[in-house]
């Protein structure tokens, strides 16, 4: 058994800013768990176009407001107690509350290594 926390991971290259957030990631690879858990913030007004071609990923809100848009437009609200799931490997938009940073805890299968960082730069999605 061992316990991370959040102020532990920021010491470390596991704390990433993506761009339009962060992401503490508390269990990578590394610790052979098979999955990976996040704590993930995402800024007030951002948008952020996103996709993960290696990974599957379930998000549950903790805190804040925002949504999930798929690419056809259809848009999903995200408030505390909700959760989504990119089943798929599904291109979508992240957005946040223009209020509010949106608090969520991400799993992602397989596990990441820990220091993957979005490109939130040019067309497409950012991806990894």
């Amino acid at each position: 058994m061992y316990i991370r926390s959040c102020a532990e991971v920021e010491k470390t290259d596991h704390f990433v800013d993506w761009g339009n957030g962060t992401s503490h990631r508390l269990l990578t690879e590394a610790d052979q768990m098979g999955f990976t858990v996040c704590h993930t913030v995402v800024r007030a007004g951002t948008r952020s176009r996103l996709q993960y071609r290696n990974h599957l990923e379930a998000c549950y809100c903790i805190g804040g407001a925002g949504a999930v848009e798929a690419m056809d437009g259809t848009r999903y609200p995200v408030a505390p107690g909700t959760i989504y799931v990119l089943d798929q490997h599904d291109d979508h938009y992240l957005v946040a509350d223009p209020e509010q940073d949106l608090v969520l805890v991400s799993v992602f299968n397989p596990p990441l290594r820990g220091t993957e960082r979005h490109r939130l730069t040019g067309t497409g999605a950012s991806a990894y």
